[in-house]
This record gives C-alpha cells, structure tokens and sequence, in this order.
C-alpha cells in the first residue's frame, strides 16, 4: 500500500517593470508548520515568464512527488490548466488556435513536466485583494524585481 503523498500549499506571484522590462518572481511554500519563502529575478523579461518561473522555482524545490494547491492571481497560467489550453497546444505541435507558436514554450514545457510529478492543482486568486499571502508573496516578487537577485529562505518543506 502506497504512502499518502504529503499536502503542500504554494502562492506564487511574478512582477515585472515594463513588459518586458526587468522582473522578479516569488514563491511561498506551506507544508504543516513548515514554510519556505523562494525569489528570483530576471534583467529583460516578461511578466508570464515571471508568474510561470515562479510556479516551475516552486515546484521544483519539492523533494518528494506531493499534492500540491497552486494559488496564482495569474489567468495566463489557471485558464491554461483549468480551460485545457495546454492539452491542445501540445496536441496542435505548441500552436495557438490562430497556427501561432505558443509563447514561454520553454517554460511550458518545463512546467508541465513537473505537474507530472506531482499532483498539482491551479486555483485562482484575486490579486491585491484580502487575500495575505498573496499580497505578501507579491511583495515579495517586486522586492526580487528590485534586487535583481535570487534567494530563499525559512525552513525546508518536506524535511
């Protein structure tokens, strides 16, 4: 019998001064009492590189294959998963319905490799709402932009 996988809870946010324009990106990572805080930052991006290097940075520090809740104020990438934009991207060789190359295929792909290994699921946040640690996790992401550097932070999640 398998082990249940473990429960964890990211925000993730990405911002960017000028589109493109120097950007930053964040992400909050919640297991238990555990939390992990990651930034980084881009010299010439776009704000969707942002919002999806965000999510891809999170993803990425999971040490085990986990159940993950992804909150994003990001449309770009909720209506991706929730609409089915990403199954027929790769279904039409990462064409638009208008037979134009997806942009971010790069990330795309990367992201989609690591929903994979994990069981990721999109839910969509009002950004600049009432909601914390979006609002926090967006600080964050403009403090990065700011920087211009990579950091984390807090304890590990999934010791």
């Amino acid at each position: 019998m398998s082990t249940p996988r473990k429960h964890v809870v990211i925000y993730t946010d990405g911002a960017c001064s000028g589109n493109p324009g120097p950007g930053g990106w964040a992400a909050i990572l919640r297991y238990n009492q555990h939390e992990k805080v990651l930034t980084g930052a881009a010299p010439h991006t776009t704000n969707n590189r942002m919002e999806l290097t965000a999510v891809i940075e999170a993803l990425r520090a999971l040490k085990e294959p986990c159940r993950v809740d992804v909150y994003t104020d990001s449309n770009y990438i909720v209506r991706a998963f929730q609409e089915g934009w990403v199954d027929r991207w790769q279904r039409n060789g990462w064409r638009t319905a208008s037979k134009k190359p997806v942009e971010n295929q790069d990330l795309w792909r990367a992201l989609l490799e690591l929903t994979r290994r994990h069981d990721v699921r999109f839910l969509k946040v009002k950004g600049h709402a009432d909601d914390a640690l979006n609002n926090r996790v967006d600080r964050l992401a403009v403090e990065a932009m700011r920087r211009g550097q990579t950091k984390a932070a807090g304890s590990a999640v999934n010791d």
